[in-house]
């Protein structure tokens, strides 16, 4: 086998500059990727931003919800709607791809604080809440 000394030297000569290109490659699409990140992050912020908007819109209804129930002793929760309501939700969520399970913990949350709100607007309102009870026996 000839070796061609030449060759053997331009190959030795060569590597530096391959792995500086190299490097500087990979400096680049770092970069690139840096400034993709940066972009997807401030679509994500205007997202989160939209969201509290859009939670500040809702609890302003749902205010007046309350304030609606405790004017005519209405009770904090409706658990009727409040199924109803899991059940939609859930179902946009996975037309949505969106994991129905989080979605329902997520609206959970929210009216759990709802009807925080609503008892609280009842007691400081100093109203008496209607609740439906069962007869007992004859």
């Amino acid at each position: 086998m000839t070796v061609n000394p030449d060759a053997a030297a331009d190959a030795a000569a060569g590597a530096p500059d391959d792995a500086a290109a190299a490097d500087a490659r990979a400096a680049a699409e770092t970069a690139e990727a840096l400034v993709k990140l940066e972009s997807i992050r401030e679509s994500i912020d205007n997202v989160d931003a939209a969201l509290i908007h859009l939670l500040a819109e809702r609890f302003k209804f749902t205010q007046k919800v309350g304030r609606l129930k405790a004017a005519h002793g209405l009770p904090p929760a409706d658990l009727a709607r409040e199924a109803r309501q899991i059940k939609h939700l859930r179902a946009l969520a996975e037309e949505s791809h969106l994991d129905p399970e989080f979605a329902e913990k997520f609206l959970n949350f929210i009216v759990a604080e709802v009807i925080h709100h609503h008892e609280r607007i009842a007691a400081d309102t100093g109203a008496i809440t209607i609740v439906a009870v069962e007869p007992v026996g004859d």
